[in-house]
C-alpha cells in the first residue's frame, strides 16, 4: 500500500465572518418588517452560528441570538457557537432545552415575548407540517410569514475564508484520487473500491463525504448516480467516479472518468466529447455570464456529436455548505454569475446497457474569469 500524499493545508490567517452574516440577515429583516427570524436548516446553522450538530434552531432578531438545542448537543454547541476563536466578539445565547418538560413552541413563545415580536419569519421548507403545527400552537397572535430565499443567495458568494476551505476540500479530494490510482486493480467490486477511496478521504483529514460516492463499472458507468456494487472492473470496462472531500462543512464535487485498459474508438470519441463540451463552457465561465449560456455552450458540443441522445442535461450547480446550490445551469437559468461563487461544470454522456462518463470539476468564478479548484489527472486510459 502507498503511503498517502500530503493534501495542501490551508492557510488559517483568516476567519470565517459571523458577524457580517448575521448583521446582513439583521438588515434584510429590518428592509422586511420582520421582528424575528428562525432557522433550522443545518447549513444555515453552520453558516450564521458555526454550529455543525442536530436537533437545534436559531432564532434572531435586531437585540441578539439564541442557539436552541439539548442534552445531547448542548457541549458540542459550546464548543462550536461559544468556545471557539471564530465566535469572539459575536454574542449567541445557548438554550438546553429539556424536551420532557417543555416544547421547542413554550420556548419560543418565551423569547418572542421577551422582545416584543409581533412577526416572525420561519424556514417553512426546512420544518415538516406537523412539527410546524406543533411549534405553532404555542405562538398565538405572532404573523407567522415564511422567510425568503435570503440566506440562500447570500451564500452564493464565497468570502475569501470560505474560498480557502473549498480550495482545501477539493486539494484532499484530488489526493486522495491520486492516492487511490496505484491501487485499482481488475478485479476489485465497485464497492471495495469506493470503500477505499472513502478510507483515504478520512485519513487525509476531511471531515466526511461531501456525498455518498458514485461509482459505476462497465454499463453501469450509464447510470448518473450509481450506487457501488459488488460488480468486479472488467478489462475495458468504463469507470466513472464521483465524489467529494469536506472541510468546515464546505464540500467538494469531482469527476473522473476512465478505462480499464486501451480505450476502443468509440470510448476514447465519447470522451473527447465530453471535454470539448466542459472547455466549451469553461471557455466562457466568468462573472456576468448566465447559467444558461454555459449550458448552452456545452449542449452545443454535445449536440453535434455522434452521441447527441445520449447526452446528459444540465451542465452543473452551486456547491459550498451543501453540495447542490443554487445557481443550476440549465436552459432556464438566466441569473448571471458572480465572483466568490463557486460551480461545478459536468457535461456527461450515458449510453444504457453500453456505458457513459462525465468529467467534472469545481470551478472558483473570479473578476474576470475563474479558478478550477479540481485539479486530478484527467488520463482516460488506465494501465491495468
Amino acid at each position: 500500500m502507498n503511503a498517502l500524499p500530503h493534501a495542501h493545508p490551508a492557510h488559517q490567517t483568516l476567519q470565517p465572518l459571523f458577524a457580517q452574516r448575521l448583521a446582513r440577515l439583521r438588515t434584510h429583516m429590518a428592509e422586511t418588517g420582520l421582528d424575528a427570524c428562525l432557522v433550522f436548516a443545518p447549513e444555515h446553522l453552520r453558516y450564521l452560528f458555526n454550529y455543525s450538530g442536530e436537533a437545534a434552531c436559531g432564532l434572531l432578531s435586531a437585540r441578539g441570538s439564541w442557539l436552541i438545542t439539548d442534552y445531547r448537543f448542548i457541549e458540542q454547541a459550546e464548543e462550536e457557537c461559544m468556545h471557539h476563536e471564530w465566535r469572539r466578539g459575536v454574542a449567541t445565547e445557548l438554550l438546553c432545552r429539556d424536551r420532557q418538560r417543555e416544547r421547542l413552541g413554550q420556548v419560543l413563545g418565551h423569547l418572542l415575548a421577551d422582545i416584543g415580536a409581533s412577526r416572525l419569519a420561519y424556514e417553512a421548507g426546512h420544518v415538516s407540517v406537523s412539527q410546524w403545527a406543533e411549534i405553532s400552537v404555542d405562538l398565538p397572535g405572532l404573523a407567522l410569514v415564511p422567510l425568503s430565499d435570503f440566506l440562500v443567495q447570500a451564500r452564493r458568494v464565497k468570502d475569501a475564508w470560505e474560498q480557502q476551505q473549498m480550495r482545501q476540500a477539493a486539494a484532499l479530494a484530488d489526493a486522495a484520487l491520486e492516492a487511490l490510482r496505484p491501487e485499482i486493480r481488475l478485479g476489485q467490486s465497485e464497492r471495495q473500491l469506493a470503500t477505499r477511496l472513502e478510507q483515504l478521504l478520512q485519513a487525509l483529514g476531511s471531515e466526511g463525504l461531501s456525498f455518498p460516492t458514485i461509482l459505476g463499472f462497465g454499463p453501469r458507468s450509464a447510470l448518473p448516480h450509481s450506487a457501488p456494487s459488488d460488480r468486479p472492473l472488467q478489462k475495458g470496462d468504463l469507470i466513472v467516479l464521483d465524489f467529494g472531500a469536506v472541510v468546515n462543512g464546505y464540500r467538494s464535487d469531482m469527476t473522473r472518468s476512465h478505462v480499464a485498459g486501451t480505450a476502443l474508438p468509440w470510448q476514447q470519441r465519447m470522451y473527447d466529447t465530453v471535454s470539448a463540451a466542459q472547455q466549451a463552457a469553461l471557455a466562457l465561465l466568468k462573472p456576468g455570464v448566465s447559467g444558461r449560456t454555459l449550458n448552452e455552450a456545452a449542449s452545443a458540443v454535445l449536440a453535434a456529436s455522434e452521441f447527441a441522445e445520449h447526452a446528459g442535461p444540465g451542465l452543473g450547480h452551486g456547491v459550498g455548505l451543501i453540495l447542490h446550490e443554487q445557481p443550476f445551469m440549465n436552459t432556464v437559468c438566466e441569473a448571471s454569475l458572480r465572483a466568490g461563487e463557486v460551480v461545478t461544470i459536468e457535461p456527461g454522456i450515458y449510453i444504457r446497457g453500453q456505458g457513459g462518463l462525465r468529467i467534472e470539476d469545481d470551478a472558483l468564478l473570479l473578476e474576470g474569469g475563474h479558478e478550477i479548484l479540481s485539479r486530478a489527472h484527467r488520463d482516460f486510459e488506465l494501465a491495468l
